[in-house]
């Protein structure tokens, strides 16, 4: 668990030729029961790792499906500790992909820096992934999620300069996500073109895992990034599939099946 499992999970996938897949779904959509479901069924399908997302009121790097999506599960009653207490769930269950929180800094602070990182290392989680903590107050978890052997995960852009990649670089523990177009998260009709270019130019100042995130939400997206890449995050698509009873984990498998074909 914690850091080795993400470490190994990008030696398998590089040792396979292929990106590592690592679908974002949120705890409490539709309800807290069924998200659960969607996620223990998406890791039969042989996911690599996940990202949980932690409800937020506002939401500031999501597009409209997740905006929605979070709000829903907002109404449900989903709080941090219900977050914390679903990965503890999912290991339960038999979930053995690395699981990496993702969610908003503000219900961290409130939950206790401290208390938050090692209440997430004991219910079984290996990350954090904070899209609006600046790299410049990265210490504010970075020195918890060390304690505790749990992933901090830094995002770079196509607007990042290079002071900017370097702190991603000196501060990523995990990996570096890869923010692959401007705006916010919702899934695309085709990959951003200026993608293996900023992928270029980050190779030549980190050699810490590159995950994209951003517009990726279908097995042709899969294709046309599989190896030009790490790993990739497919997020919108999947919770707009989770309409439909099934769909996440049909668009899990046909997404991981394309990286394999």
């Amino acid at each position: 668990m914690g850091l080795e499992s993400i470490r190994q999970v990008f030696a398998k996938t590089s040792a396979a030729r292929r990106s590592a897949f690592l679908p974002y779904f949120p705890i409490g959509y539709p309800d807290y029961e069924t998200s659960l479901d969607i996620i223990e069924g998406m890791a039969r399908a042989g996911v690599d790792a996940f990202e949980i997302g932690m409800p937020f009121s506002d939401p500031l790097a999501d597009g409209p499906v997740i905006q929605a999506a979070t709000s829903t599960a907002l109404a449900n009653g989903v709080n941090t500790r219900r977050c914390l207490e679903a990965v503890g769930e999912l290991r339960h269950r038999g979930v053995e992909q690395p699981l990496l929180l993702m969610g908003y800094l503000n219900p961290i602070l409130s939950y206790g820096v401290a208390e938050f990182a090692a209440d997430a290392r004991a219910f079984g989680a290996d990350g954090l992934i904070v899209p609006d903590l600046p790299p410049e107050e990265t210490a504010i978890l970075s020195t918890p999620c060390a304690r505790h052997d749990l992933a901090m995960v830094q995002f770079v852009t196509p607007n990042s300069d290079e002071a900017r990649i370097a702190a991603a670089d000196e501060n990523a523990t995990g990996f570096i996500y890869v923010v692959s177009l401007k705006g916010t998260t919702g899934a695309r009709e085709s990959v951003s073109e200026g993608l293996a270019d900023l992928l270029g130019r980050l190779r030549g100042q980190t050699d810490k895992p590159l995950v994209v995130g951003f517009g990726i939400g279908s097995p042709e997206h899969a294709r046309a990034i599989n190896g030009l890449c790490d790993g990739f995050i497919v997020g919108s698509a999947l919770v707009n599939a989770a309409r439909i009873p099934g769909d996440a984990q049909r668009l899990a498998e046909d997404i991981m099946g394309a990286l394999v074909e």
